[in-house]
């Protein structure tokens, strides 16, 4: 079969003179792009000095520099340049003293802060006591807050956020468990539960998306009152008790936490403050105490509702041990979010008969 020019109606393989002249020099001229090892190894040369300018950049020292893949140098550059978007240097406050880490080591936990998205701003440098990850390794999980996070509350947290941003000044609190290091898991046996209290403020005027941010306190959720940690916090008393509860002793600074004077409360049952809805859960726990069954680091161990002298009720976790023939109970209050996330995960063992 012959196929004929639509031009000159001539048979194409007589003669393909016809053709437009760019159209015959065509395939001789227009060849792919092709790439070579030499062009793909200059692309990687080009890349790789790229990256070791921007790590030289990072404020960090020279050790900590060398340590840093790829991925890290990027993650720390990411969150530079989120942090300087939202403090410009031309328009911060004048600089106050350096948060060093003296001062970080007075606070109960880590320093958060977000952006409106929920990527990761700034993270202060003793979250590494509190997970046991530096801040580099804490950015290798991911540049969001829920990155960090247990997935399994993503979405209340993102309910969250959203409330706090549609009212700016606003405190929510989340609890969740944060990712550790494997060091830190082996030793605790599971990731570390965290309560995050924060609020969006608004860091210039007119605000916006890009110029809010979410500030928030990250502090660890004690797990027993002989943690190391626990020594330091200021939101724990205790109370000793005779083997009916009956209050014989307890710390004077009861009176910061209940707002009771040590005298008003010796010889006062410790039933007298509970709430109705938590009386037997107590007896739970006061019986096994007695009994010897609360032995264990969380055997003697339940959460509470207590009457506060002004009538309002506070949350309390309370550990509980036997001792020469008499009873001390460790007390640490807590906010309402600690103490739901704490009571869906109490020991059935410690739930009323």
């Amino acid at each position: 079969m012959t196929i004929f020019c639509s031009h000159c109606h001539r048979p194409l393989q007589a003669e393909m003179s016809c053709l437009p002249t760019r159209a015959k020099q065509a395939p001789s001229t227009s060849r792919p792009f092709r790439s070579t090892k030499s062009a793909s190894k200059a692309r990687r040369d080009q890349i790789n000095a790229e990256l070791q300018a921007l790590r030289s950049l990072l404020p960090i020292s020279a050790q900590e520099k060398e340590r840093l893949s790829y991925l890290h140098t990027m993650a720390l550059v990411c969150l530079r340049l989120r942090g300087a978007q939202l403090f410009p240097p031309g328009l911060a406050p004048p600089a106050g003293p350096a948060l060093g880490t003296e001062l970080l080591s007075l606070l109960p936990g880590f320093l958060l802060v977000l952006s409106a998205d929920s990527k990761l701003v700034y993270i202060s440098e003793n979250v590494a006591q509190v997970l046991g990850l530096s801040v580099v390794e804490l950015l290798a999980q991911g540049d969001t807050v829920f990155d960090i996070l247990d997935g399994q509350v993503g979405e209340d947290v993102h309910k969250k956020l959203l409330l706090a941003q549609e009212e700016p000044g606003r405190e929510v609190t989340f609890v969740s468990e944060m990712r550790t290091s494997k060091t830190f898991r082996l030793q605790h046996g599971g990731n570390r539960v965290v309560a995050v209290c924060g609020r969006f403020v608004a860091l210039r005027w007119p605000p916006s998306p890009s110029t809010t941010a979410f500030l928030a306190l990250c502090t660890p959720i004690v797990q027993s009152p002989t943690d190391g940690e626990a020594a330091s916090q200021d939101d724990i008393f205790q109370s000793m008790h005779l083997l009916d509860m009956t209050f014989i002793d307890v710390m004077e600074s009861v009176t910061y936490h209940l707002g009771y004077h040590r005298e008003e409360l010796v010889g006062q049952s410790w039933y007298s403050l509970l709430h109705p809805e938590d009386a037997d859960l107590a007896a739970a726990q006061h019986r096994a105490v007695a009994l010897g069954a609360g032995a264990g680091p969380a055997g003697g161990t339940t959460v509470l509702r207590v009457l506060r002298k002004d009538r309002a009720w506070t949350w309390l976790r309370v550990w509980a041990r036997q001792d020469s023939g008499c009873i001390t109970c460790t007390c640490r209050c807590l906010r309402e979010e600690e103490a739901a996330h704490l009571r869906a995960r109490q020991p059935r063992a410690a739930t009323p008969p």
